[in-house]
């Protein structure tokens, strides 16, 4: 189970963030690129975990379990690291906070529905999210100078990569009232008896 090739593609995502937090604090244009590419890599594993896993059916409840939680640790990791090493456009900070709180909020969310057996789908809505996130954050880890080592300056990374975070922290929102409403019809319904 733990060597299935789903799992090890989530696991490698968590152990990616200590190298892509030690690239982003080098902060050198080259590491900054390395940094980019390597959290576009474990973006992409993101989406090709969960696709193997129903592929070849190695779906697991350890799967289920860590896949979230390793996409939180791999967001949350590396927008603090932007935020931390001033890599984040103006006012990039709000919309990055909307986004850590919102996954607080969900995964506690799922944690007490998962003590009442109740399920909390991801939604259409969630996965677009989830690609305007990843786009816009290995974006704004080129940080300008990591763009400039590949010639690709003109494409303002920041630029686009701080729009982009903003159109997630709105999806971000929607989704995460979409889920509250949902994890708050499970709480108000009445207990069945024991």
């Amino acid at each position: 189970m733990l060597t299935d090739l789903p799992n090890v593609l989530t696991l490698s995502r968590i152990a990616a963030i200590p190298v892509l937090v030690l690239l982003v604090a080098i902060g050198a244009p080259s590491t900054n690129l390395l940094a980019a590419i390597l959290f576009t890599i474990a973006a992409i594993t993101d989406y090709l975990d969960g696709r193997l896993a129903r592929e070849r059916l190695q779906l697991s409840d350890f799967g289920r379990m860590l896949d979230p939680i390793a996409d939180k640790l791999l967001v949350g990791a590396t927008l603090m690291a932007l935020v931390g090493f001033g890599h984040l456009p103006a006012y990039g900070i709000y919309p990055a906070i909307v986004i850590m709180l919102r996954e607080i909020l969900v995964s506690g969310l799922r944690e007490y529905l998962a003590e009442i057996r109740v399920g909390l789908p991801v939604t259409g809505l969630s996965k677009w999210k989830t690609g305007f996130q990843m786009a816009a954050l290995g974006l704004l880890l080129l940080h300008g100078n990591g763009a400039r080592v590949i010639g690709l300056s003109w494409l303002h990374p920041g630029l686009i990569g701080g729009t982009l975070l903003w159109v997630a922290a709105a999806l971000t929102l929607i989704t995460g009232w979409d889920y509250l409403k949902s994890g708050l019809r499970h709480v108000n319904a009445p207990k069945p008896a024991p």
